[in-house]
């Protein structure tokens, strides 16, 4: 048996995995830097804020995204 026969039923959590990797270092970084920008840039807080939730909400659409595709694509 190769060794791609035996992963077959778990790939969708194999690709689910992969795929949440990129969403959560870009919520990492969104946050990161968000908070940095406001210790330097504090009159600007409610800008920065408004930003950083739009930019949050992007980055997991795509983790979604990823969720949903490895069960759709058979």
């Amino acid at each position: 048996m190769s060794a791609v026969a035996a992963v077959t039923g778990n790939l969708g959590s194999v690709a689910y995995g992969l795929a949440a990797i990129g969403p959560g270092i870009g919520v990492g970084i969104i946050f990161g830097q968000g908070v940095q920008a406001i210790a330097r840039q504090p009159e600007l807080t409610n800008v920065i804020r408004q930003n950083m939730l739009l930019g949050f909400a992007l980055t997991e659409a795509l983790a979604l995204i990823g969720f949903v595709v490895p069960f759709v694509h058979k």
